[in-house]
């Protein structure tokens, strides 16, 4: 029976050559001499960004994305929490990495795909959704589906087989 993953992927080594880059850019760029900006990053799922003021943070964050986009780590698979106050004054943002779909969000795509009517049937397996299907065709109409429809992610199709 022909089926798919629908899946959120992060390619980790991009990542990290993005960081990399973002790091450089600020210890070269002429604003931020003498700044305690900085980005730290756990090689999992979570960046830290650190500013010496909301401006200066701000600028982190968008040479970061910057740096991200060109490596083609999608922004729709980012979520960035509350600014907080950090130690000597400086203000810190936490950004994690959305590596497989929420639960959440993988219900509203089964949900979708329900509705749609095509004759496949989607199911929820750990952090991704599976599509069975007797047609390939329906299964092709499931894809423009789920990529027109914007559940705030950046999804992938993978594991296609006849």
């Amino acid at each position: 029976m022909p089926s798919f993953d629908i899946v959120v992927n992060v390619n980790y080594q991009e990542v990290d050559n993005a960081v990399n880059q973002a790091q450089k850019e600020i210890a070269q760029r002429y604003d931020f001499k003498g700044s305690k900006s900085k980005i730290e990053w756990d090689k999992k799922n979570e960046i830290t960004l650190l500013g010496d003021d909301d401006f200066k943070l701000k600028a982190v964050v968008e040479i970061l994305q910057g740096k991200m986009v060109k490596r083609g780590i999608s922004t729709k698979n980012m979520e960035f929490g509350q600014v907080e106050p950090a130690n000597l004054g400086c203000v810190r943002q936490k950004l994690t990495l959305q590596a497989g779909i929420p639960t959440e969000k993988a219900k509203q795509i089964v949900k979708a795909i329900k509705d749609s009517g095509l004759k496949v049937q989607p199911q929820i397996q750990d952090e991704q959704v599976r599509v069975t299907g007797k047609k390939r065709d329906d299964l092709q109409d499931v894809m423009g589906l789920v990529r027109k429809n914007d559940f705030g992610l950046d999804v992938q199709f993978l594991n296609f087989r006849d």
